[in-house]
């Protein structure tokens, strides 16, 4: 699950994490009252949507191409200009859609001294079992390009899960951001309290892009970035509460009503599939044949004729989906199940894109008699490579 920026701040506030005065604000009228609370005379008004890159965004009605979603103001009457300006717009950034997201909300932050920007995020190490700090001298915007020209910039620290936090970690990454005197202890302090956070919150990410040292030699936070582990929220309902519908995936908030793991992805081809290792091996040879995958979905081991339908129509309701590959490999999964859960949904929603269907184990022959004898225009395939092929070629895509 992930929260706003002005959320993620607060969070962090609780364990003592240095953050700049802000105001979480809905109208230009709350715009305008908390830019004279904070005082000025300088403040930062930053679209809150759920996704990185908004200094370098675009609204999508600015003909004048104003500079993106996060913009200095130098008086109350440019506070409110921007407001007027980014409230119900909708922004696009490099980690939105073409159609971007709307911005329905802002934060008024007063304006920080800045002398120099860096790079600070915490992660779980999947790989090492282990909590891992990854920092850089090279904060800011930029961060992708440092990421991808010059790695050896990027230094990571591991915290043992057995020892848990020291006062050396803090010290070895001071050390990597080359901070010196009382900044030292000062960094020591901000990553204690960010692995306190994000171990008790169950984060599975923490990201604050920049961490900037002031003019006077302080160390603030000056963006956050969280996403909490959802299986872990029924531990902390105050953290589930922060949770803005808005930003969420339509499909996908159905899915999880319906006990589906569904996740949308930027590809054409829609996957219907019942495993999540098999799912991902659909995906992956759906791009071995130069296609991509418009989405991860795994109805389960049990779903029910219900299930499937509701899946299907999950599917279908994405408009960049041009073709459909549904491969099930029946265990505790019905093959006829799923085909009576496919011809309901065709008949409710229509199918209006090529669709191929392998079936394989339990009760496929009465599964491939029932798609067989519906009078749909369905492609059958025999194993998964051959199912594969046949839909990347049916979207007119893929490897020639």
């Amino acid at each position: 699950m992930n929260i706003h920026e002005y959320q993620a701040k607060a969070v962090l506030a609780e364990f003592g994490a240095p953050i700049a005065k802000g105001v979480a604000v809905f109208s230009v009228k709350e715009a305008e009252a908390a830019a004279n609370e904070l005082g000025g005379p300088v403040w930062v008004v930053k679209s809150q949507i759920h996704a990185g890159g908004r200094g370098k965004g675009r609204f999508t009605e600015d003909a004048a191409g104003e500079a993106g979603g996060v913009r200095l103001s130098r008086s109350v009457a440019e506070v409110v200009a921007n407001a007027q300006q980014m409230l119900g717009n909708t922004l696009v950034t490099h980690q939105t859609s073409p159609a971007g997201r709307p911005v329905n909300r802002l934060y008024i932050e007063e304006g920080s001294a800045i002398a120099r920007e860096l790079y600070l995020s915490c992660l779980v190490d999947r790989e090492n079992g282990r909590v891992a700090f990854i920092v850089s001298q090279e904060g800011g915007m930029n961060i992708e390009d440092v990421a991808a020209e010059t790695p050896e910039k990027i230094v990571t620290v591991h915290v043992d899960p057995a020892a848990g936090y020291t006062s050396h970690i803090g010290r070895s990454i001071a050390y990597a951001l080359g901070l010196e005197g009382g900044q030292i202890k000062q960094c020591d302090r901000l990553i204690a309290a960010l692995y306190r956070a994000f171990t008790e919150k169950d984060m599975s990410l923490l990201e604050i892009n920049p961490l900037v040292v002031t003019e006077s030699g302080d160390l603030l936070c000056l963006d956050a970035k969280i996403n909490f582990d959802d299986n872990a929220l029924f531990r902390h309902p105050d953290i589930d509460e922060l949770r803005d519908p808005g930003e969420d995936d339509p499909k996908e908030v159905e899915a999880e009503e319906n006990d589906l793991s569904y996740v949308a992805l930027d590809g054409d081809i829609g996957c219907m599939v019942n495993g999540a290792g098999l799912a991902m091996a659909t995906m992956d040879i759906i791009k071995l044949y130069g296609a991509e995958p418009a989405n991860f979905l795994d109805v389960g081991g049990g779903a029910s004729k219900e299930r499937v339908a509701i899946a299907f129509k999950i599917i279908t309701a994405d408009p960049n989906v041009k073709g459909i590959l549904v491969n099930i490999f029946g265990g505790i999964m019905r093959c006829d199940v799923v085909a009576d859960g496919i011809i309901a949904a065709v008949k409710d929603v229509g199918l209006e894109v090529p669709l191929v269907v392998r079936l394989e184990g339990t009760n496929v022959e009465e599964g491939k008699k029932i798609i067989a004898e519906s009078g749909m225009n369905v492609i059958s395939a025999d194993d998964l490579d051959d199912a594969a092929q046949k839909i990347v070629a049916a979207v007119g895509g893929g490897v020639q």
